[in-house]
């Protein structure tokens, strides 16, 4: 008992010097802001899966006009009506999985480690954000994946409420939230690492993969797949960015004054951005 204690004290007494030896996080959490918006995004990610799951199933006539009307789909799409590959479907589920374990690989950097809380905290601030935004936009939208359009498939799977949700991808959405999080907050971290080319190549490969899985699977269309990259990707970039810290951050305001050669002064702000 009496070590136990002795070594108790030891380490309250050396707690000073372990914060002074961890790192400096490149990023900051503010619980008013941070709490707010993640449980917001979070609630609001329910409220589009309430809204999904009461969607109705198509009638036999709607599912007969559809199909009648797919020429009216347009260049970018066409082509995929009527694709339906289970194989491509299942191997999809894969990457879409593996995907949100990247930024865990992170914690195995020692820059990372020292701040896993606030890491994983804006993590799952993307996450809920890029959620929020699939699921209202899933239960509101209502377009007809491109299996449907396969005669041969099932009239039960064709007519089910979950054909209804090709509008956009919220496999390549969350993916590309994923792994655009792991290489922006890596190269925050390590900024003079000579991996992020690499962390950055895998990151735009994986949900690209994805993409190209679930239009071969007939899961959505070229311009679902597309949409649902940029708004993952820009979710998985610009919200680790915008936690920079003030010191860090790219864009900046300064004053400014002087005098033209006319002899006239001028003041103002100057906008700064920093590569």
């Amino acid at each position: 008992m009496k070590i136990f204690v002795i070594t108790l004290i030891i380490a309250l007494l050396n707690l000073p010097v372990m914060a002074q030896q961890k790192s400096v996080s490149p990023y900051e959490w503010k619980w008013t802001r941070d709490g707010i918006w993640t449980v917001s995004a979070l609630g609001a990610s329910a409220y589009g899966l309430s809204i999904i799951k009461n969607k109705d199933d198509l009638t036999q006539t709607e599912l007969t006009n559809i199909v009648n009307n797919q020429n009216n789909i347009n260049g970018l799409d066409r082509w995929a009506a009527g694709n339906n590959s289970d194989n491509a479907r299942a191997l999809s589920d894969i990457p879409f999985a593996l995907s949100f374990a990247a930024p865990l690989v992170l914690l195995l950097d020692d820059e990372v480690n020292d701040h896993t809380a606030q890491v994983l905290g804006i993590y799952l601030e993307s996450m809920a954000t890029t959620g929020a935004l699939y699921t209202i936009t899933a239960g509101l939208a209502n377009r007809s994946r491109p299996y449907v359009y396969d005669t041969d498939n099932s009239d039960f799977k064709r007519l089910s409420k979950n054909g209804q949700r090709s509008f956009y991808s919220g496999h390549v959405a969350a993916t590309a939230t994923a792994t655009f999080f792991t290489a922006k907050a890596f190269q925050d971290f390590n900024p003079d690492s000579a991996g992020i080319p690499y962390v950055w190549a895998g990151a735009i490969v994986l949900p690209a993969a994805v993409g190209y899985l679930r239009l071969e699977a007939g899961e959505h269309f070229l311009t679902d797949v597309l949409l649902g990259y940029t708004l993952g990707a820009l979710a998985g970039y610009y919200i680790p960015e915008l936690h920079k810290r003030k010191d860090d951050a790219k864009f900046g305001f300064s004053p400014v004054m002087g005098q033209t050669r006319f002899g006239d002064t001028y003041q103002g702000f100057s906008v700064n951005y920093t590569f």
